[in-house]
């Protein structure tokens, strides 16, 4: 059985609070992008991890589709797999591609095994194994809360808008940027800015990691700047990065733009 595991871009990312647990209470917006990973699996007379494409950083074993398919085994008779796992979504870039790619392996077991597993008890197992995890088994626009495994539906209005999508090589550990935030509780809320109309977004609606990251690495605030610049009457950079994104009216051209830089454009 194949899938796609798609990605997501974050409309706003507010850091809240330090918790008890280490942890941060964080408020966001996912929004889904149709930008994709390829996953296979198949029954096996024995267990097989294949990944092509873009290089993972780590051991495979401790991939997250591994730990999804042995989360699955402690409680369901799972035979034996052969998974193979081709990367095209960018690891570190603040998209979620690894999440993705556990929430829809839990989905593809699911399926190819006709274990019966409902959507709540997915986001549940997806709860598990990653904070955005639980956003890809449903994978439609959602605020999340709590770490960001607490989701609510939400109506973002992009249709017919355009989405340029920019991965710099560079990269900024989750660890170090919530380390380095200061949480705080803002005037507005994410949910109530995302009521105006997205010509508006940029007077309010802002992603706390941005300060830390564009210090660290001023390139990112340099195309920020140049989608703005191309007409993008949003920009903005998603999770704790080093992906930055421009919403436009009319599409553009990466080839010509960003010719030295991997990404993904099309229609929302």
């Amino acid at each position: 059985m194949v899938a796609f595991p798609g990605c997501k871009i974050n409309l706003g990312l507010q850091v809240l609070a330090k918790r008890q647990d280490g942890y941060h209470d964080i408020s966001t917006c996912y929004f889904p992008v149709p930008w994709s990973d390829v996953l296979e699996i198949l029954p096996a007379s024995e267990e097989g991890f294949y990944q092509t494409g873009l290089n993972i950083p780590g051991n495979a074993k401790d991939n997250l589709c591994n730990k999804a398919y042995e989360l699955l085994q402690w409680d369901f008779e799972i035979p034996p797999i052969q998974l193979h796992l081709h990367k095209i979504i960018p690891p570190g870039s603040g998209l979620g591609g690894g999440s993705a790619d556990a929430g829809y392996t839990l989905r593809t077991l699911n399926a190819l095994f006709d274990l019966g597993i409902s959507q709540q008890q997915l986001m549940t197992y997806a709860g598990k194994l990653g904070s955005d995890c639980t956003f890809f088994i449903r994978d439609h626009a959602a605020m999340g809360s709590g770490r960001g495994e607490i989701l609510k539906d939400v109506r973002v209005a992009l249709q017919g808008y355009y989405l340029a999508l920019l991965v710099p090589p560079v990269h900024l550990s989750s660890a170090e940027a919530y380390s380095k935030v200061i949480p705080r509780i803002p005037e507005l809320d994410i949910h109530t800015q995302l009521q105006r109309p997205v010509s508006q977004w940029k007077e309010g609606l802002a992603n706390d990691f941005e300060p830390i990251a564009f210090e660290r690495f001023p390139v990112l605030l340099d195309l920020k700047n140049k989608l703005q610049s191309l007409g993008a009457i949003y920009s903005s950079m998603s999770g704790s990065g080093s992906s930055i994104y421009g919403i436009f009216e009319k599409e553009i051209s990466l080839k010509e733009n960003f010719s030295e830089l991997s990404g993904w454009a099309g229609w929302l």
